[in-house]
């Protein structure tokens, strides 16, 4: 779709009252966890270790340039390799990176200057494990107002998968916003729960920030490299309309702060270590991307016209709009995936693995750009490779692939 007709569609919509803000208890308590945990991880990474980074003055432009959530015209998507974990982030902004420790998402963000840190409509929201960030009503209310959403991981729940509420809700923080709010503010992952919705207000949410590990866990391998990546960040690359900004980083450090065989005490991250920091610019998506969104978009195309119950009628904001042809009511959501061809069928399923496949070379071209490591196995970046530990009962356990600690606790 053309820009002009974009903007011809803009100019046809009904116009709306502005949106209601969050409420000041909401803003206050998301800037008081954010900006206090921003504080406290730069306070540790500046002041017990030596940071290096590479490309945080674009990475610091880009951010600013997305500081009025009014003046966005897409998501940005973060993604990261690191050997250390804590949460995984989401925003319209799109950012990937390995993930190496129980440090990583913290310690990354420790490295914006504070100003940044009591912003959080500019900061990420990301992916959090259900079982530890939202266990009791405590810790659910801390992670909500930390821009966390709840994930449920398939070793610990039998909500986990590809298609879980989580992965709506990011997909939708990284789109262009609904007209109207979701009708109820809270939405369920397991039928029993209640989570605050982030789309409660969609106009203040706009063209979020998500950043993802796609990895899925803790990998230490002893040169740093990469798994294969997780499907899910295919679901957010091909999904969200429209496309977002897709910026890869690379973490390496954090895993000697919080290696997986530390002795005691093991709660404690140690310190003197050094740790380094490689953000990426935006990529073109395009390039990168353009064919496998092409092929999604016509097999969604395909699979809306075999049901023959609905049809597209027009595009708002690169939204498809879709009517059903029996009532007339109804409109796919972003993020909606009611065909079993779409979720599970042979080509969607190729798509998400190329795209996932695109999306770890990307990471582990800022890996070779450092110089300082060997190169990178390409059988790691097969998901077959790793079924040789499928067998292993434990949450943290020596990979028999490559004699990596992995931690899925």
């Amino acid at each position: 779709m053309s820009e002009q007709q974009s903007q011809e569609l803009r100019e046809m919509s009904p116009s709306r009252p502005p949106a209601p803000m969050p409420s000041l208890s909401m803003r206050v308590k998301s800037s008081m966890i954010m900006g206090i945990t921003g504080l406290i991880s730069r306070c540790f990474l500046h002041g017990f270790n030596t940071v290096e980074t590479h490309g945080l003055a674009q990475f610091r432009e880009l951010l600013d340039s997305r500081a009025d959530p009014e003046k966005r015209e897409r998501g940005l998507l973060t993604g990261i390799f690191s050997p250390s974990f804590i949460l995984c982030c989401i925003n319209i902004f799109l950012y990937f990176s390995n993930h190496v420790s129980v440090l990583d998402d913290p310690m990354v963000w420790g490295l914006l200057p504070l100003s940044y840190a009591f912003n959080p409509n500019n900061l990420r929201w990301t992916l959090g494990a259900h079982d530890i960030c939202f266990k009791n009503q405590l810790f659910s209310s801390f992670f909500t107002h930390g821009q966390v959403l709840p994930c449920h991981r398939s070793k610990h729940s039998p909500h986990g998968g590809l298609f879980q509420p989580c992965m709506t809700q990011a997909i939708r923080l990284l789109s262009h916003p609904s007209p109207s709010p979701p009708a109820s503010p809270y939405y369920t992952t397991t039928g029993t729960d209640s989570i605050l919705s982030p789309l409660t207000h969609p106009q203040h949410r706009r063209y979020s920030w998500v950043h993802v590990f796609p990895e899925g866990l803790v990998h230490q391998h002893p040169d740093v490299d990469l798994r294969y990546f997780k499907w899910g960040v295919a679901r957010l690359i091909l999904e969200s309309e429209p496309s977002p900004d897709i910026v890869p980083m690379f973490i390496d450090g954090t895993q000697k702060c919080m290696a997986e065989d530390r002795g005691f005490p093991k709660f404690l991250p140690r310190v003197g270590k050094t740790v380094r920091v490689t953000f990426g610019g935006v990529l073109d998506y395009e390039a990168t991307f353009g064919d496998l969104k092409a092929r999604w978009d016509e097999l969604v195309r395909r699979e809306t016209k075999k049901g023959n119950t609905t049809k597209t009628v027009g595009w708002l904001w690169k939204t498809a709009v879709i009517e059903q042809t029996d009532d007339g009511n109804g409109q796919r959501q972003v993020g909606e995936l009611t065909s079993e061809e779409l979720r599970n069928g042979r080509e969607a399923r190729e798509i998400r693995i190329e795209v996932a496949r695109r999306m770890r070379e990307e990471i582990l071209r800022l890996r070779s750009e450092r110089g300082v490591y060997k190169e990178s196995e390409e059988s790691f970046g097969r998901a077959e490779t790793w079924r040789v530990d499928k067998g292993e009962e434990g949450k943290k356990y020596r990979s028999r692939v490559d004699g990596s600690q992995i931690n899925q606790d």
